[in-house]
């Protein structure tokens, strides 16, 4: 089975998407604010934020953030496919996808959302994930489900700059994929239109496509759970630090400054320019540039610089600023600020971790309704390539939730409403062996005939 994902390729810049839908004819509202926010994470989750310079150094919150929500959401996660040999297919093809699970999560909170596109390719299936700058969002359905888009394919030569647009439509009478291939001599140009044959990697790709009898998108759009503050209008997602941009720019400009603090106040001697020996072109030697200065002095041969540094009072503001982004974006205080420098109490860490454990929730949730609309993918595939033969599958899964809950007070807990009655033997079961409901009461009930 052949797998490969959007970093193998060179990702389309926004600016295709104005010729992208002329190419179709397409009507579609440009939001320059979305367009603008996108580059805007990008660059904030690849440590290449605007506000950074040679004096702004930069403490990686964006990536930080998303790569501590995709591990909370992805721990111990377990998912798996199971009922017979259709159900086997899927599932070896579903398991060597999800070795990959923290990754898409970590993009998805970084970006504010991506696409899962099976493909398939002689006798493999292939599943993509997809960048905001690698598609355009054409159509969402009443529910905003995204149901019909433009993906951008580009590859780079030294014969030019290639680029295949695939759309995605559902009509009424079927759904649609059209594919077109460019060529360029410019990164920023669309260029003349080619045959797809002409470009070898997309030579058995069809430039039009019918399928009957779909009624859901051979792709799906994971996103971030939480309103569009920048287009409230948008059915796109926005990514998990998306309110919180402008404190992470203030904390990347705090933590500079303690890093300047510390450099300004480096330990100096100044020493009269007659204390060194001198070269032939009469300069002074001066063995450590960084400790020692030279100053034309009247009296004393030398002067100590031992200034003190306010690094106590830089990193109480940096730690508050540090607070607030971890309110902001639904994080647990001590996450990625220092709690030793303020008292809090049990309740106070207790509420924070909830806000933490609900902010998790909300991600397996989105994750999980993704993977099964991507598994529905996966089957229209099967039935379509006749990869396997028909049969019913079920899907399950597990997340663990111990970022929240004391496991060993939780199971006291449990245990004693088992004891009174108010919980049965295989919801006990279900919930501390992770077992689904027919495996849970048919191990208590062998358990009672061996008895």
């Amino acid at each position: 089975m052949k797998f490969f994902n959007s970093f193998s390729k060179k990702a389309v810049p926004f600016n295709f998407k104005t010729a992208a839908v002329s190419v179709f004819n397409l009507d579609i509202p440009s939001s320059d604010s979305m367009s603008d926010a996108v580059s805007l994470w990008t660059d904030m989750y690849q440590n290449n934020s605007p506000w950074l310079s040679e004096n702004t150094k930069s403490l990686s919150i964006a990536a930080g953030i998303s790569s501590e929500f995709a591990r909370l959401a992805t721990i111990d996660m377990v998912s798996e496919i199971s009922g017979g040999e259709r159900a086997d297919f899927l599932n070896t093809v579903y398991q060597q996808f999800l070795t990959g699970k923290r990754q898409y999560v970590e993009l998805a909170a970084a970006l504010g959302g991506i696409i899962f596109k099976p493909s398939f390719s002689g006798s493999t299936i292939s599943i993509d994930f997809i960048q905001p700058n690698s598609f355009i969002p054409v159509s969402f359905d009443a529910s905003g489900r995204l149901i019909s888009a433009i993906f951008l394919d580009r590859i780079t030569s030294s014969e030019g700059y290639f680029t295949r647009l695939e759309y995605h439509h559902p009509e009424k009478d079927g759904y649609f994929i059209e594919n077109r291939a460019f060529k360029s001599s410019s990164l920023s140009d669309l260029g003349k239109e080619i045959p797809l044959s002409k470009v070898s990697a997309w030579s058995d790709i069809e430039p039009y496509t019918q399928i009957d009898g779909l009624d859901t998108p051979l792709f799906t759009y994971f996103k971030m759970p939480y309103s569009n503050t920048v287009d409230p209008y948008s059915p796109l997602g926005i990514p998990v630090f998306a309110t919180a941009c402008d404190l992470i720019r203030d904390a990347d400009i705090q933590y500079s400054r303690l890093l300047w603090e510390f450099e300004s106040g480096e330990r100096a001697l100044y020493l009269d320019r007659s204390a060194f020996t001198r070269d032939r072109n009469g300069n002074p030697l001066i063995p450590d540039k960084k400790l020692y200065r030279t100053i034309s002095a009247d009296e004393n041969l030398f002067h100590d610089w031992s200034p003190s540094i306010r690094d106590e009072s830089i990193l109480r503001g940096l730690n508050s600023i540090l607070r607030k982004i971890e309110f902001c974006c639904g994080l647990s205080f001590g996450t990625i600020s220092d709690e030793t420098l303020k008292d809090r109490t049990a309740e106070e860490i207790r509420a924070s971790k909830q806000r933490s454990y609900a902010t998790v929730c909300d991600i397996q949730i989105a994750f999980k309704n993704a993977l099964s609309d991507l598994i529905c993918c996966l089957d229209k595939f099967v039935s379509l390539y006749c990869l396997a033969p028909l049969g019913d599958y079920s899907v399950s899964f597990s997340f663990d939730d111990s970022i929240v809950a004391d496991r060993k007070t939780e199971f006291q807990e449990r245990l004693q409403l088992l004891n009174s009655g108010i919980l049965l033997p295989h919801e006990f079961r279900m919930w501390y062996l992770g077992e689904d409901e027919a495996t849970a009461k048919s191990t208590l009930k062998s358990m009672e005939e061996s008895i």
